[in-house]
């Protein structure tokens, strides 16, 4: 592990710029530091950072640790045919700009998330909306084309089915962008600076229990080391990340022993994983992609890099998520095993060479990740010495998001880090978007030859109402995937925050992607 405190002490002594302090306790802002801006929050796209969306816009209902329960409509009702869902919307809000929330607002923000179908063609429940029926002023109806058990827990998501004055509409739409961004929620972006910040502030005219916190000053502090410099000179007083996306364990750990400031970890929230890629000449072999997961040392990724913080995962899904209460095929640790395999399928390594060959080609690989996380590179590099073991070469590929965003497109990879979506995503949002071809999932997969049968599966799966039938296909889909060695499982992650001691009240949302802003407040 580094040596987190030296470092720090000779970054102190040599850090003599101050970064400006922009809030602070003494007027009641909490400034929170993020290594990306916001960029464009509309709640109908997908370019904006979504804990920013969630400050702003809402839903109908809102997903909980407890299930599903009211948010902007106080209750509804649903057809005995499970294909109509009626909400009885509350009459007290409006959105920011004064205009009222109302089943007119509900239905023109329905049909423009409608309106975009490809881009949003990965939820299933936009497949499978055929209607919106404005039943009286607080009264609104969906009516589906089939029934769709998830239909109340994708309506709470993050994005897209969030509500935006129809003021912001342009052209009476949302897909090529909005006016401004007014919501219903309990802040409202006051001002934006590209790459540097945005402020927020409380809504005055919220309807619901307002913030304690004057507002949020969310800082873009892209280096990580100055960011933790920022906390511990006092200029900023949280930073919140999943997925090593902020925080890696060694500055966890390092600032946990010190009482200026707590430290916060979810419970398991989402699977960490390597997708390989069906489609690509050496992992298209089965036997080769079996190799690969029998050569990953998983203990080593969750005791050495992740500081015993997270468990070891064995499938795809944890065993807690919905319907992934089953046995499948699991690959444990054995380098021999994984170099049988590689020998039974031709791949043999010459007297006096390191990577293995197969009538001359080498067992070359390439892992992408994105270069901005903070732990990614740290697991690509431990497995890239576990591959060198067996005699696999990995070359190691960090890019900018965009960059290996494209490339999971495209499916211009070997292996590629996955993280599932976690709660409430996993596990129905989850393998829908396996079909969509811009996800890594669906390239990581496209190669299989039962590929069109999975597909048919998850696309059955989402609409039976036959709870039995329903977890059957879960089994069977994940059996499958396992069975061929889709994706190295690594272990199942979870949302962590480093704070300073005098704010209180830091926790998490059932979804990685929220910060639940409005529930902080500074000590007395």
């Amino acid at each position: 592990m580094k040596p987190l405190f030296s470092v720090f002490s000779t970054l102190l002594l040599t850090f003599t710029c101050a970064f400006p302090a922009l809030a602070d306790k003494s007027n009641n802002m909490l400034d929170y530091a993020s290594t990306k801006d916001i960029r464009d929050i509309n709640p109908h796209l997908y370019s904006g950072e979504m804990a920013a969306q969630n400050m702003v816009f809402e839903s109908l209902v809102l997903n909980t640790e407890k299930g599903v329960a009211p948010y902007l409509a106080e209750r509804w009702d649903i057809s005995p045919d499970g294909k109509s869902y009626t909400f009885y919307l509350r009459h007290d809000v409006t959105f920011s700009d004064g205009e009222p929330f109302n089943a007119n607002a509900v239905k023109l923000n329905i049909e423009a998330v409608l309106d975009n179908y490809e881009r949003h063609a990965w939820l299933e429940l936009v497949r499978q909306i055929d209607n919106v029926e404005i039943v009286d002023e607080f009264t609104v109806k969906l009516n589906l084309k089939h029934p769709y058990y998830p239909t109340l827990t994708e309506l709470g998501l993050t994005r897209p089915f969030r509500f935006i004055s129809p003021n912001s509409f342009i052209n009476g739409k949302t897909k090529t962008g909005v006016a401004n961004y007014i919501g219903t929620g309990p802040w409202v972006l006051t001002e934006h600076k590209k790459d540097q910040y945005a402020e927020f502030k409380v809504n005055p005219n919220y309807w619901g229990e307002k913030p304690v916190l004057n507002g949020v000053m969310w800082r873009v502090i892209p280096d990580r080391q100055t960011m933790l410099l920022s906390l511990q000179k006092g200029d900023i007083q949280l930073i919140f990340g999943a997925d090593g996306d902020m925080l890696d364990m060694d500055s966890f750990e390092a600032l946990m022993a010190s009482d200026k400031f707590n430290t916060e970890m979810s419970a398991p929230i989402a699977s960490r994983a390597i997708v390989l890629n069906s489609s690509r000449a050496i992992t298209s072999s089965q036997k080769v992609r079996q190799a690969l997961q029998y050569a990953v040392d998983k203990e080593g990724i969750a005791q050495g890099i992740l500081a015993g913080s997270e468990k070891v995962a064995d499938t795809l899904m944890a065993r807690s998520v919905p319907y992934c209460d089953f046995t499948s095929p699991t690959y444990v640790y054995r380098p021999t095993k994984a170099i049988e395999l590689l020998e039974a399928e031709g791949w043999v390594l010459p007297k006096g060479q390191t990577i293995r060959e197969k009538q001359g080609q080498k067992l070359q690989l390439l892992l992408s990740y994105n270069v901005n996380n903070a732990v990614e590179k740290e697991i690509a590099e431990l497995i890239q010495d576990d591959f060198k073991k067996i005699g696999v070469g990995l070359t190691i590929l960090g890019e900018e998001k965009q960059a290996y965003l494209d490339r999971q497109k495209n499916g211009d990879f070997d292996l590629q880090y996955s993280l599932s979506w976690g709660t409430p995503y996993d596990p129905a949002s989850f393998v829908s978007s396996f079909r969509i071809p811009a996800h890594a999932d669906y390239q990581g997969q496209k190669g299989l030859a039962n590929k069109a049968e999975l597909d048919a599966m998850i696309g059955e799966l989402l609409i039976t109402p036959d709870e039995t039938r329903r977890q059957e296909l879960y089994k069977t889909l994940f059996t499958s995937l396992a069975e061929q060695a889709v994706y190295i499982p690594l272990t199942y992650s979870r949302t962590k925050a480093i704070h300073r001691s005098e704010l209180e009240n830091v926790g998490f949302n059932p979804s990685q992607y929220e910060i639940p802003f409005e529930k902080m407040r500074f000590k007395p």
